[in-house]
């Protein structure tokens, strides 16, 4: 199929707000990155100070920690997602070494990989050509399938499943590696898109059959980055705050991180009425208090209608590309959720209902 429709912003904007919009920060995507990994500091060693102090204090403020922190690996993983635009930094070298090892790696990401999967998903959003189809087109369901899914993620199920597929590929590109083994196949019946499984949002998913060594390998230098940082996140866990905070971390990343990005996927294009030709119907914008930009929408990922009808706004001038474009009539042609509970009802209506 054709590529979706894109936006004209020198019809809807002026050549100041959108000069003023594109205007990509020297400090702010820095800033944004050490703030996410000081909420992690701040939270896992707040409740490790509980443990220490009594139990019962520790042990109620765990589960909290794990929500917090699962948001804040979001975070991190929507800073990867800006570096993938070159947002996060002007000098390219430094984009790409915060998306690559600041905030991708943290979840087990390969900024480059993700860079080419991720614009594809932009040229041909919700049409067949679109690797992240398959994370909104089974929606509605049922609130019984739903909750399976919750369930999966919060048992650590759905990190197991995908971190045993990336550590297999990775393991196929080691042999490759100490092996001295090229790939014979010719480039064009290569399986690229297995090198590195990762999702919409840059962190580890379930991959095809690998029969691309290169890419193998590519999930190998991955899975390297990954254990490195949860190497030195242990390492300064143990040398501050003892093991507690390190597996803090470690919980969140298997559990909660899971399921808040699965919601998250879920509202950005799930049952939206997505067509090629109108740039305002291809992702959802959802509207998100302090509570959810602390969980489901850190560094303002809840406007992605913005995003996806200007890709080349950083995300923290992605609420003033909200607002002008209310400001000038386009509200309605928006699709704009309330909140996360109103995307969570109209995805989970029974699919009866709409024959």
């Amino acid at each position: 199929m054709p590529a979706v429709k894109a936006a004209k912003p020198n019809e809807i904007f002026t050549r100041e707000e959108w000069a003023a919009l594109t205007r990509v920060s020297r400090w702010h995507g820095l800033w944004l990155t050490l703030h996410g990994w000081l909420m992690v500091a701040l939270v896992t060693g707040g409740t490790a100070l509980l443990w220490q102090w009594h139990w019962l204090a520790g042990l109620i403020a765990t589960p909290v920690a794990l929500v917090l922190v699962g948001g804040r690996q979001l975070g991190l993983s929507i800073l990867m997602h800006e570096a993938a635009h070159g947002l996060l930094h002007p000098r390219r070298k430094t984009n790409n070494f915060a998306g690559q090892w600041l905030t991708g790696s943290a979840t087990g990401s390969d900024l480059h990989s993700y860079r080419a999967y991720h614009l594809t998903h932009h040229r041909f959003t919700q049409q067949s050509e679109d690797p992240d189809l398959g994370l909104s087109a089974a929606f509605p369901t049922s609130k019984a399938s739903m909750r399976r899914k919750v369930i999966r993620d919060l048992t650590g199920q759905t990190f197991l499943k995908q971190r045993g597929n990336q550590f297999a590929v990775a393991w196929k590109g080691l042999q490759a590696m100490l092996s001295g083994a090229q790939d014979t196949a010719p480039s064009a019946k290569r399986d690229h898109s297995a090198g590195t499984p990762l999702n919409r949002n840059g962190a580890a998913g379930v991959a095809a059959p690998v029969v691309d060594l290169e890419g193998a390998k590519r999930t190998t230098r991955t899975v390297g980055r990954f254990l490195l940082i949860q190497l030195i996140v242990l390492l300064v866990s143990l040398a501050t705050l003892g093991i507690w905070p390190f597996l803090i971390w470690l919980a969140a990343l298997a559990t909660t991180f899971q399921m808040i990005l699965r919601i998250r996927n879920i509202a950005e294009h799930a049952c939206t009425t997505t067509g090629g030709d109108d740039p305002f119907s291809h992702a959802r914008t959802t509207k998100a208090n302090m509570l959810m930009r602390m969980t489901l929408a850190p560094y303002w990922v809840n406007y992605h209608s913005e995003h996806h009808l200007f890709m080349g706004v950083p995300c923290y001038n992605l609420p003033e590309a909200h607002r002008l474009l209310l400001a000038k009539g386009y509200g309605p042609k928006m699709t704009i959720a309330n909140s996360y509970a109103e995307v969570l009802r109209t995805v989970t209506r029974p699919v009866a209902a709409e024959a």
